[in-house]
């Protein structure tokens, strides 16, 4: 069974309320999602394996430990899922990043998959599924199905707000994903916003309405 952890550090929550602000403008709303990511990322590599090896510091030589080959892929959801990309490769630049991109069939309301484009060694990889909001979960879902039916074996979910309908979507549909939340709000109201939310991520990154 997945973990569903809510991130509670102080420097996360307190970037959170400004991220959340209406009077947040978007070079600020850009830098502080971009920031969060980075600080969620700590918490997101926590299980990574290391490895030991032998090095020579400057006083003498010394046992260490770097990261024992794990192989990581990055994948936002198009578009809101970009303004978390950089801050992720901030810690990891080394990760390689794919992309995925789905738009809401107008009569069955369900996402359809316009554009996936992962990097060729997807079974070996362990991906990091990025997007902002967590709302009714079925743009995460697709997309964690889409990874899967590449052969992507091991993934997790990272988004900044949450609503429950959709934590509950990913836990039935995808119990061994691990969803990473700088937190978890109250419902959806009857648009589909996460209450209280933060409003559109996209259009709130991108300065388009």
């Amino acid at each position: 069974m997945g973990k569903i952890l809510v991130l509670d550090h102080p420097l996360i929550q307190h970037k959170l309320t400004f991220i959340r602000n209406v009077e947040t403008g978007t070079k600020e709303f850009r830098e502080l999602v971009d920031e969060v990511s980075t600080l969620m990322a700590f918490e997101i590599t926590r299980d990574l394996p290391l490895r030991e090896v032998q090095i020579n510091t400057p006083v003498r030589e010394a046992k260490s430990f770097v990261i024992s080959g794990k192989k990581l892929g990055v994948v936002p959801i198009l578009r809101a899922g970009l303004g978390m990309v950089e801050g992720i490769l901030k810690l990891i630049p080394a990760a390689k990043v794919g992309h995925v991109g789905f738009y809401r069939d107008p009569e069955t309301l369900k996402p359809v998959e316009y554009y996936v484009k992962l990097p060729s060694d997807v079974e070996e990889r362990e991906f990091i599924i990025l997007d902002p909001m967590l709302a009714t979960g079925g743009s995460a879902s697709a997309a964690i199905k889409a990874l899967k039916s590449r052969g992507a074996k091991q993934i997790k979910l990272m988004c900044l707000v949450a609503a429950p309908e959709g934590v509950s979507k990913i836990t039935v549909e995808h119990p061994e994903v691990d969803i990473y939340l700088a937190a978890l709000d109250e419902s959806l109201n009857e648009k589909g916003y996460i209450v209280p939310g933060l409003g559109d991520a996209g259009d709130r990154l991108f300065g388009t309405k």
